[in-house]
């Protein structure tokens, strides 16, 4: 890449190039939040820098829509050392960025999931508290609204899509480690309370596997350092 980075974002695209977009970087000792973003051609095996961001932002979430382009949203800057609630889209056509419409709430570390119907469901999130507050994007009008909010405070948690459209939300840091497991439903926009993982966890993975099932793997333990711990919901 041209840029060293971390905290930054990679999204698939429809074309079959990866999309690099912000993050964190250390030039001459100094910390910058990157506006910066790149794409990864995997038949050339090569990179170019493609359009920036307007905004630097780090820990922030990137969602391929169902139309093709990018949604960025939230995370954290550097310059004024704030969190973010500003939204851009990127068009993969024009290799440019514009703005959307604002998030309700400043957040960083959040998750953002694209439901089925199409809309960006992002939850919780840090913003010098741990949030509970979701709110959902509308592509076709670029606004957000409100929805029901979690039963815990969570960020650097994980969202997973399910095969019935609901949204499992597991983990994640609140001052604290935790095994707290939350659904979504689209249809309600209500949250209900499942079971609890058996170990709190941060950082971590969550994938849908073919079966419907989700398996948790990994992030930072109760014991102050990274686990191998895998468990299936």
């Amino acid at each position: 890449m041209s840029f060293t980075r971390s905290m930054h974002t990679a999204s698939l695209l429809p074309n079959g190039k990866v999309l690099i977009v912000g993050g964190h970087t250390y030039i001459n000792d100094t910390s910058y939040s990157l506006n910066t973003a790149e794409l990864y051609d995997p038949i050339t095996n090569t990179w170019k820098n493609t359009g920036n961001m307007n905004y630097g932002r780090e820990e922030h979430t990137a969602s391929l829509l169902p139309n093709g382009k990018v949604l960025i949203t939230g995370g954290y800057s550097v310059s004024g050392q704030r969190f973010l609630k500003s939204a851009e889209l990127y068009d993969p056509a024009t290799e440019t960025w514009t703005i959307t419409g604002n998030m309700n709430y400043t957040r960083q570390s959040q998750s953002a999931s694209v439901l089925k119907n199409g809309k960006v469901l992002v939850a919780g999130g840090f913003n010098n508290e741990h949030l509970r507050s979701a709110e959902l994007y509308d592509p076709s009008t670029g606004t957000w609204k409100i929805t029901g909010s979690m039963t815990y405070p969570r960020g650097d948690h994980i969202a997973s899509v399910l095969q019935n459209g609901k949204v499992l939300v597991v983990g994640g840091y609140s001052g604290k480690k935790i095994n707290t497991v939350e659904l979504y439903d689209p249809s309600t926009e209500y949250w209900a309370t499942l079971e609890s993982m058996n170990y709190a966890r941060f950082c971590h993975t969550a994938s849908v596997l073919l079966n419907g099932k989700v398996l948790v793997t990994g992030g930072f333990t109760n014991k102050e350092s990274d686990s191998n711990t895998s468990e299936l919901y």
